[in-house]
Parts: structure tokens; sequence; C-alpha cells
């Protein structure tokens, strides 16, 4: 039976080739592929639709208020090369949809409802181009990358870190013999795994007391600014700033957050505190495969970046060229652009839908991440 609009096809109002794309607009390109017998046009509407002001009939309400202002639309689809049936499609979405500073509304609009959409075999958010105007109501980064080399006294050369393995099993005290061992032997850094949180075998305030001894030792013997990151990360956010405030008062320099478990109104909390307290901000990105991975659906890592830098952190896992894990070498490079500098000119070689002027937010620091050893 295909796919029914309901009362109106949706491309009668969302699909404007001749829409003229304002400044202020927020961009979207979806990887789009239509079930079979559904027009590319249909589609793109019902996309842009859904995800802005859309449902499945017109409703009296609709009166009420302006469409022709709130409304999504499709302004341009261009078929994949090499693929049968798939699309980008161009979504334009004007600003006022969004809550200020706030990536969980901008993801809760432009990814929440629409990926379980019938007239959809699959969708993949490929890139956003974030406006200027709404760039200026995030703080982003606690820091920033010149900040924190300003910080450590660190110039010209990448810094170097480990994580602390067993990531599960130690004791505290035998975790931060570990952490002195590596940072007295030159590191700059070492750092919490990700799941390392506050379990029975070692209790957070334990970790970071022995953690905190060990920064300091070596401090003393080398001369150089050391730190490891503390793994923050918690059940609710209550607990997670008072972890947070427990490595500022033991002199710690650094934290750290799982931002996509940990979810983003808890980073950008904790973000905010790391500027208001002088503390730098590594994040990890635990659980971004689940979200990245497919190529024909889900959303782009670039995009969870771009939403990163938005939203808070200094340092952000940003996988690598070689290595255990996955990566295509251009693009793994046109979203380490994406989240250091401050404008990136639209290269769709490396993957960059858009350009993307960032106006002075700060850069954040990509990591090199996922199984680095000594012979790459």
């Amino acid at each position: 039976a295909g796919f029914k609009a309901g009362v109106k096809d949706y491309r009668l109002t969302y699909y404007t080739p001749d829409y003229q794309v304002k400044e202020t607009d927020i961009l979207a390109a979806f990887r789009m592929t239509p079930q079979p017998g559904v027009p590319p046009e249909e589609c793109g509407a019902a996309v842009a639709a859904e995800s802005s002001t859309g449902t499945w009939t017109t409703v009296w309400t609709d009166g009420l208020t302006s469409l022709d202002k709130y409304k999504g639309r499709c302004y341009d689809l261009e078929p994949v090369p090499g693929e049968d049936n798939q699309y980008i499609a161009y979504v334009a979405y004007p600003l006022d949809l969004f809550e200020e500073g706030s990536v969980t509304n901008l993801f809760t609009s432009i990814v929440g409802n629409v990926f379980g959409f019938k007239a959809l075999r699959a969708l993949r958010l490929e890139d956003l181009r974030i406006p200027p105007a709404y760039v200026k109501t995030f703080q982003g980064p606690p820091h920033g990358i010149q900040v924190e080399r300003d910080k450590l006294n660190k110039y010209g050369r990448s810094l170097l870190g480990c994580t602390i393995k067993p990531k599960l099993g130690l004791s505290a005290k035998n975790y931060g013999r570990a952490v002195y061992e590596c940072l007295r032997g030159g590191l700059d850094f070492t750092k919490d795994d990700e799941n390392v949180n506050s379990q029975p075998f070692m209790r957070w305030r334990d970790r970071f007391l022995f953690v905190a001894e060990a920064i300091y030792k070596s401090q003393a013997e080398t001369g150089e600014v050391k730190g490891h990151y503390l793994n923050a990360t918690a059940g609710t956010c209550e607990e997670m700033l008072k972890r947070a405030e427990s490595a500022k008062d033991f002199g710690v320099p650094i934290v750290m957050h799982d931002y996509l478990t940990g979810g983003f109104t808890a980073n950008t909390t904790l973000a905010h505190y790391c500027r208001d307290n002088s503390l730098l901000l590594h994040i990890h990105r635990a659980m971004h495969a689940v979200i990245d991975r497919q190529r024909n659906h889900g959303m782009h890592f670039r995009v969870l970046a771009k939403a990163l830098r938005l939203s808070g952190g200094d340092h952000l896992h940003s996988g690598t060229v070689v290595g255990k894990l996955e990566g295509e070498r251009e693009v793994t490079l046109g979203f380490v652009d994406l989240m250091r500098d401050d404008y990136i000119e639209k290269d769709r070689s490396r993957g960059v839908y858009f350009t993307q002027d960032w106006v002075s937010l700060p850069g954040v620091m990509p990591v090199a991440s996922g199984g680095i050893h000594v012979w790459h």
C-alpha cells in the first residue's frame, strides 16, 4: 500500500525549492532513503514537516499561527551518486523554533521524532549549519585550546596522555600508583576510563585523593604541570557537580565527562561549572557508535562534535586515522577542523556540507583515541 501522508501531501507545504536561505536559519543535510514508491520531494518535505511544525493532518489551530514564519522547509534535493534511491535532503529551520543555549532542545526538534517515520526506509543527519546568531547563545568550551596551553605552559607540540589499565578492578591506592608512574615517566596527562565512576572496588572519593597525591608528587619531581582526567560522570547532576567540586578542592586541574551517556543537559551544566571554577573539561564520547556507525541511518559524528562544541568541552575524543577503531582519514580531518578552527569552508570531499562560522567560540582540542600504540 506504500505510504499515505494523511489528508494532504507534505510537499504542497514543506517542499520549497525556490526558498532563499536566511543567514539566521539552521540548516541540516539529511541522507534520506525513501520507502519504495514514495517520491523524494514528498519524503524530504515530510522530514522538514515532522522535525518542525507539521503533523499528519491539517488542524484548525494552524490558522492561529503563521506557518510561513515557523515551518521547516526542504529547499534542495540531490541524488547520492552510486546509490539507488538515496538523496541528500537540505532542510532550513527558522531560528525561532529553538530555545537559546540548549543543545537538548536543538536535538529534540531536529532528530527527535522524524527518524521513525514510515515514509523513510532510513535517515541520517550528515551535517548541521549553526548560524552565528544561535552560536552566540552558548557559552561553549569552558576554556578552549589556547587557554589550556597557557595553564599547562606547554606549547608547540601535542599533549601526550594515557588511560590507566586495567580500567576496572584496581584499588584506589594502586590506581594512584599507576598514575604516578605514568606522569613521572613523562606523560602530560593520565585519564580515568569512561566507565570508571564510583564502583564498590574503588569509590570516587578514594580515587580522587590518591590521584591528587600522584599528580603533586610527579609535578614536584619533574617541574612540569601534570593532570589526570577525573571522571565526574554520575547518576545525577547534583552528584556530578559534587565530584567536580571535590576535584577542584583537591587542586586537580581537569575533570572528565561522558557526554552522550550523561546527556547534553548534564554536560552543559558541568561546562558552566568548569568555566566558573577554572577547571578544564575532558569529554569522552562513549556510546557514539550506537548513533553514528551506520552509513545510512542515525547521525554522523561531525554533528555530535559540533553539538559538543556548543554544549562545552575542552577536549573531545575524535577517533583517529590509525588504531583499533574505525575512521576515514579525510572525514576525520574534516571534523577535527570543525572542532578547533574558527571558520570552516564547505568541503564535500571532507564531509563538510556547510560553511561554519563559530564567531570566536573557543576551540575544542581533538583527542586521537582508540587503540593508539607506539608503532603508530
